[in-house]
């Protein structure tokens, strides 16, 4: 035994599973997935508000994430199109790297150009960072649950997401940094070097052992299957258009508390300095904290239990907006709310981003999750943007946060109805299965 290995296994039995390869690769390729994110997001924001561009048309440019909500729609391609000659290191690895070299031409490309000279231009640049970061997402996701082990799903999506808010803050931190003494010019060319981590993991790691090639084969027998494959094998499953209705159900009510969370502590009077604090500073540590235990309890108690824990928290936590709403402002009452709502998300963030990895089918797994991980925020998105705040207006806060809480309760009773039929294990594809 190395004394690298006589270390780890010197450490609890909580943190061992986080120093495997396998979820340490999960860290890098979440780092690689977070960055293009930001550089279309707050940064993008910065700058062209920096450079004076109209308001509205900055936040026109919101429209550059339309990609990341689409991705199902290309997911078949990286499942079904072998590319040629770099087809040979393997499906998986060849799109990671064309994928991450898009990306990184895609960011360089937005920074080089000039929000003054030319706008449409840069709204260009912008969507193609979009596409090519919504398909490294697609290629990374896929190699990440192909790589992982059944009883590491949830560890490895702990460290995914880890690296996924490590990879954000760093490229939204660098480029304002490196902006502010050297341009903009620089900052981005910094940044998109952030898509180096999950090239190397490709490189060093290879092709997933995991991963099904469908058929060795390129035809139109082959892209029909590609395309249409993953959504019949599913719908063969026991129980799959429950499974289906239950990821469409069970955010409805996180989704709908947490887009309208700043519109209640406006209302309510809080400072910017107190949103900063609290809803970002101690929300940010709270999720950090849950992002853990998540994983701790998806690798102890095992995948069923830990999602049934974190659809209950996430359903409670809602609770704690009515209370706020009720009581107004306190910095203490606001303090455990962002604490507890975010801690709950961070557990829920991991669990059920794993139960969603262990429904793909190895041979569709980048098509499959694609849909699944739309699919399991469209509706609350569609509701927030469209009745949340007429609901608020007509019901006040109090009242909407507790709706919000019934909003859940749906997602719940489905997934304990699923698990008292068993057909929690019957409708898991073979990633969530050993071999």
């Amino acid at each position: 035994m190395s004394s690298v290995e006589s270390l780890v296994q010197r450490l609890p039995a909580g943190i061992r599973p986080y120093l495997q390869r396998e979820p340490l690769a999960a860290l890098l390729l979440g780092i690689s997935s977070g960055f293009p994110y930001s550089m279309i997001g707050a940064t993008l924001t910065t700058r062209l508000a920096q450079d004076g561009i109209d308001k509205k048309a900055v936040t026109a440019f919101s429209l550059a994430f339309l990609a990341y909500n689409l991705k199902f729609l290309w997911a078949p391609a990286v499942d079904g199109l072998r590319l040629p000659i770099l087809g040979r290191l393997g499906q998986r690895v060849s799109w990671l790297l064309v994928a991450g070299v898009a990306v990184m031409a895609a960011v360089a490309w937005l920074g080089a150009l000039d929000p003054n000279s030319d706008l449409m231009l840069v709204a260009i640049a912008a969507v193609s960072v979009g596409v090519a970061g919504a398909t490294f997402d697609i290629v990374i996701d896929a190699y990440r649950i192909e790589t992982l082990r059944p009883e590491q799903l949830g560890v490895g999506s702990g460290m995914s997401q880890y690296g996924w808010r490590i990879g954000s803050v760093v490229a939204g931190s660098l480029a304002l940094y490196v902006a502010a003494r050297n341009g903009w010019n620089l900052a981005y060319l910094l940044c998109a070097g952030l898509a180096l981590p999950a090239i190397l993991v490709g490189i060093v790691l290879g092709e997933p052992k995991r991963h099904v090639v469908i058929s060795e084969r390129r035809g139109w027998r082959q892209a029909w299957t590609a395309t249409v494959g993953p959504l019949l094998e599913f719908l063969r499953r026991r129980g799959a258009m429950l499974v289906l209705l239950f990821v469409l159900l069970h955010k409805i009510g996180d989704t709908l508390a947490n887009l309208t969370l700043r519109l209640l502590l406006n209302d309510l009077g809080f400072s910017n300095d107190e949103i900063a604090t609290w809803d970002v500073g101690l929300g940010f540590i709270a999720m950090l904290i849950g992002i853990f235990v998540g994983g701790v309890l998806y690798a102890s108690i095992g995948m069923k239990r830990s999602v049934l824990i974190s659809l209950v928290l996430m359903a409670v936590s809602n609770l704690s907006f009515a209370w706020l709403a009720a009581h107004g402002h306190s910095n203490a009452l606001l303090a455990f709310t962002i604490g507890f709502e975010n801690f709950a998300s961070g557990i829920g963030g991991v669990v059920v981003v794993a139960y969603l990895s262990a429904l793909c089918n190895l041979a569709y797994t980048a098509t499959q999750y694609a849909l699944l991980s739309a699919a399991a925020s469209v509706i609350g998105r569609l509701l927030t943007g469209t009745t949340a705040g007429a609901l608020i207006e007509q019901l006040g806060y109090v009242q909407f946060y507790l709706l919000t809480t019934v909003a859940a309760l749906p997602g719940v009773l489905l997934y304990l109805f699923m698990l008292k039929r068993g057909l929690i294990d019957q409708s898991l594809g073979s990633a969530g299965r050993s071999a």
